[in-house]
């Protein structure tokens, strides 16, 4: 009874220290909420402020303008109508002076001097500026092309209101791509707004199928400034089974809310290189190996999850919607007499392939003495070096003694008349048997292998006085995918090796 009692205690206990860690949660977003509202609000009567005083300057500067034009119209006419006044006023004297200098003349008595008078009034008259003014004002006292009406702008002034906030995009998942390890968003508003400046996408990878949580181990990355319903993400690496996506636009002044969130399936392999497997003198750092003639101390990779826990790449085993097929993890404790030894530079991944395309790329020192890529068997023994068994297949780059760049299987080789690639793509079809090789940067077949694998295979990577990187997270490239059905059944073979 008192078995049973403490046990109810310790759920009630549980379920409370629970309930207590939401309402302290809700509590600090309330207190959160309450800051957020005085900071918004005085950060919207300081840009309020501001564009009430940006509309001041600008009804300022047309005022200045408006009155400096009406000042030099009336100074102009003005200074025009001024100068016609003193014309007209000089000869308005000067005939007037005539006139009266007429009148006396007719009064004269004496003949000759009358004569000589009206002769010199003849002449003065002839002369006599006032018939040589014209009677039409210079410029006119209309002033009215200098008025104006600003009833139009006085309705948009007190139509002045606050930014509407942008509507919710909808994002159009049937639109949406994911291919080439590029991710092709497509949204579309509710209805049109012509104040959108720009929009914001945001996205989080995560390997939870459901509803988006609060809190996820990868953050939000964000994409600014996107100026259509449309953007691509390019260049990603797909090491999680999902990625989230949201958007929100935003005008000039304020953003909208983000739109539902949606969850798209990022198919991909992924996989570790299992540093138990490498020889000592390699030093391998998460995807990253580097050959030591010292023969350091191998670093061991991190390993997500438990250690024992297997993982499986066959699409039998696989979840119905996971992303990363299922692989099989070899056993982690392997020991010190599997550690490839000898000559034989070598580490494997630690993803077992035992199903389904896969792909990933590889990048290398290509003065290193020797560099070799493949796969092979979890059974290679330590001393084997790859391509001298029936275990392994792969290239080799050789810059020891002489050159050579060739394709490897069962001590078997075929020289690849063809230029060494800074990157090299390797593509597996584990159910066809099929292995290829491309120029990662171009996805030109560098050479392919037609077999019947009869146990699951790793991927395999040998260095010798030099480095690679190993690039994972890779989806098969269309142009892969459409280079393997143009060269089906026309591969080279292992047969071809010589």
């Amino acid at each position: 009874m008192a078995d049973h009692n403490k046990m109810c205690l310790t759920k009630i206990i549980t379920t409370l220290a629970v309930k207590n860690e939401e309402v302290q949660n809700f509590v600090y977003q309330l207190q959160q909420t309450l800051k957020n509202v005085e900071d918004n609000s005085e950060r919207a009567l300081g840009d309020l402020e501001v564009e009430y005083s940006s509309l001041y300057n600008i009804l300022d500067e047309l005022k200045e303008n408006m009155v400096t034009k009406i000042k030099q119209e009336r100074a102009s006419k003005t200074y025009e109508l001024q100068n016609q006044l003193t014309v007209c006023t000089k000869a308005l004297e000067s005939s007037e002076e005539l006139l009266e200098f007429a009148n006396q003349t007719l009064d004269h008595t004496d003949t000759d001097g009358f004569n000589q008078a009206a002769k010199q009034i003849k002449d003065s008259v002839t002369m006599a500026p006032a018939f040589r003014l014209s009677l039409k004002a210079k410029a006119s006292d209309n002033m009215s092309h200098l008025m104006v009406d600003f009833s139009q702008e006085q309705k948009i002034l007190r139509s002045l209101k606050f930014l509407p906030v942008p509507s919710i995009p909808e994002i159009d998942t049937p639109e949406c791509l994911v291919a080439d390890n590029c991710v092709t968003m497509v949204w579309r508003m509710p209805e049109e707004d012509s104040k959108i400046d720009h929009y914001v996408l945001e996205y989080r990878k995560t390997n939870h199928e459901g509803a988006p949580r609060l809190k996820e181990e990868h953050p939000w990355m964000v994409r600014e400034g996107i100026k259509e319903m449309e953007f691509t993400l390019s260049g990603l690496r797909f090491d999680t089974q999902f990625i989230n996506f949201r958007v929100k636009a935003c005008n000039k002044a304020v953003a909208g809310e983000f739109s539902e969130t949606v969850t798209l399936e990022t198919n991909a392999f992924n996989f570790s290189l299992d540093a138990s497997t490498a020889h000592q003198n390699l030093k391998v750092e998460d995807l990253k190996v580097e050959w030591d003639a010292s023969g350091g101390k191998v670093q061991e990779i991190k390993v997500r999850g438990k250690e024992n826990r297997s993982r499986t790449a066959s699409p039998a085993h696989s979840p119905a919607r996971s992303i990363i097929q299922s692989p099989k993890r070899m056993p982690s404790a392997r020991s010190s007499r599997d550690r490839f030894t000898a000559e034989s530079y070598t580490v494997l991944g630690d993803t077992l392939i035992d199903g389904g395309q896969h792909y990933w790329e590889v990048v290398f020192e290509k003065d290193s003495k020797a560099f070799l890529v493949g796969v092979a068997y979890r059974t290679l023994g330590k001393f084997d070096q790859l391509g001298k068994t029936n275990a392994s297949w792969c290239l080799h780059l050789n810059n020891w003694l002489q050159v050579s760049f060739t394709a490897k299987h069962n001590n078997k080789a075929k020289v690849l008349d063809i230029s060494v690639p800074d990157r090299v793509g390797v593509y597996c079809n584990y159910s066809e048997g099929h292995l290829a090789f491309y120029n990662a940067k171009t996805k030109q077949l560098i050479h392919s292998f037609r077999t019947k694998f009869t146990q699951p295979v790793l991927p395999a990577f040998m260095v010798w006085c030099g480095s690679f990187i190993v690039q994972t997270g890779l989806q098969v490239p269309n142009a892969v995918k459409s280079l393997q059905k143009r060269n089906s059944g026309t591969s080279s073979s292992n047969a071809s090796l010589t």
